[in-house]
Parts: structure tokens; C-alpha cells; sequence
């Protein structure tokens, strides 16, 4: 049986004392690519991905982040081919059944973002019971990004807010930055304060478009099935060598 990581309490790795990072997001890419240049099947790329998340998870706790959000699939994804859209349907109803046991042994939270309308009625039944099975463990909060995106999110939350404002149960002046917080689906967690993109691409790509405006970026060239817990240390190192002004200005510069 795999062993599981050292719980953050310990105090594993030192060298995130004294900084303020607690919630790292992740845009999961390059599966494919790193696939076709190992000579695998798209599906294995798909596969190694899908196991690489628990690796990096499992890093983040011995690290002591208390916050990792994976996009994991967005909605855009629906248009690629119909076997690889059901190739990662079944990959996820496979994750959500076999991690949600190894998300109680290591101490993992796992809550699902984006529109679950779109998903089989068993689909949507195994995230909400990962989600109430979960939530009372305190190593790590993974928040998986599953038809997710943040322009429909903005959407969902603009229509919700309109239709209250109409049926006159909330006022204009009383939408502010707060109340539009409070309704996104990340909701209960914290902004990121790092986003990470694996494969050599430099973009968001509708992640996160609300909570990402302060967050810091980080590139990599490596694909996500080779990002390894060295790649996540140097990516926090990035961070914590810069200086998060939040639209202010530092008096040190």
C-alpha cells in the first residue's frame, strides 16, 4: 500500500515558514503532447495526468499549502472528439470512486467546481458524495475545475444576481466585489495566490478569471505528466522572491 505524506503539521519543509502562500492553482496541460512524444496513446497521457495530480497533492502537504485547485476539464473541452471526451468521463468517474479513499487516508478535502448540469446523473452523485465524505479533512483542500469556466461562471453568477434584483430581494447598490465573491463557486476557499501552467503556454484560458487579478504566474515548459514536486519548489521559490503589490505601490522600490 502506498504510503501517504507527512501531515503539513510536521513541519516537513521549512522553508515555507514565513511566507504567505496557501493556495496554488493549476492549469493541467501538455497531456496530450507529452503522449504523443513518448509514443503513448492520448488516453495514457490523459492517465499519467490524472496520477500526477495525486503526486503533486501529496507535495503540497508535506509543503504545508493548505489550497490546490486543478483544471481538470473545461467547458470548452466538450469540443474535442467524442472518444476522448468519453475516455476522460470515464477517467473521472474512476478518480472521483478510487480517490475518494485515499482522500480520507492522507487528510484531502476535495470539492468540485464549474456546471455539473451537463454530467449523467451518477457523475453528479459521485462528486456530491466525495464532497460530503470529505469535508472534514484538514491536510490538503483540492478543489477539482470539472466543466469549469470562468467566463460561464461570471455568467451563472450575473444571471443569479439580475434575477434577485428583478424579484426585488436585492438592491443595485448592494452588489459589490464582496457579494459577487460569495457567490462564485470558489466561494469557501481562498483567491489563488499562485497560478501555475504546465506545457510552455502563457495563458489563462478562462481559468479562475475572477479570483486570478492579484494572483502571481508561473510558466513551465514541462508538461503536466512530468511536472514533478522539485518543479512545484522551484515555482513556489518564483513566488516567494517576489513582491505582491495588489495594485498598491511597494515603498521599498
Amino acid at each position: 500500500m502506498k504510503k501517504g505524506p507527512r501531515p503539513k503539521e510536521r513541519g516537513f519543509y521549512r522553508y515555507m515558514e514565513n511566507t504567505d502562500l496557501k493556495h496554488i492553482a493549476i492549469i493541467l496541460d501538455g497531456n496530450g503532447r507529452y503522449a504523443k512524444e513518448h509514443g503513448l496513446l492520448r488516453q495514457q497521457g490523459h492517465k499519467a495526468g490524472a496520477d500526477n495530480v495525486e503526486t503533486i497533492g501529496d507535495a503540497m502537504i508535506e509543503m504545508g499549502i493548505p489550497y490546490l485547485t486543478v483544471y481538470a476539464f473545461s467547458t470548452e473541452n466538450w469540443k474535442r472528439s467524442e472518444d476522448e471526451v468519453s475516455y476522460l468521463m470515464m477517467l473521472m468517474k474512476g478518480y472521483l470512486t478510487k480517490n475518494k479513499v485515499d482522500a480520507l487516508k492522507k487528510g484531502i478535502r476535495i470539492r468540485i467546481i464549474g456546471d455539473r448540469s451537463r454530467f449523467s446523473d451518477e457523475m453528479r452523485r459521485l462528486m456530491d458524495e466525495i464532497e460530503v465524505d470529505t469535508a472534514d479533512m484538514k491536510n490538503l483542500n483540492l478543489t477539482l475545475a470539472i466543466n469549469y469556466g470562468g467566463r460561464d461562471e461570471l455568467r451563472r453568477v450575473v444571471k443569479n444576481l439580475t434575477e434577485e434584483v428583478a424579484a426585488g430581494t436585492l438592491s443595485p447598490d448592494e452588489v459589490t466585489e464582496e457579494l459577487i465573491s460569495s457567490r462564485m463557486d470558489t466561494r469557501d476557499i481562498p483567491d489563488p495566490d499562485l497560478m501555475i501552467r504546465t506545457s510552455g503556454e502563457e495563458r489563462i484560458s478562462n481559468f479562475l478569471l475572477w479570483q486570478i487579478a492579484y494572483s502571481e504566474l508561473y510558466f513551465t515548459d514541462k508538461y503536466w505528466p512530468e511536472f514533478t514536486p522539485d518543479d512545484l519548489r522551484k515555482a513556489v521559490e518564483s513566488y516567494k522572491g517576489r513582491s505582491r503589490r495588489f495594485g498598491g505601490r511597494n515603498e521599498n522600490q
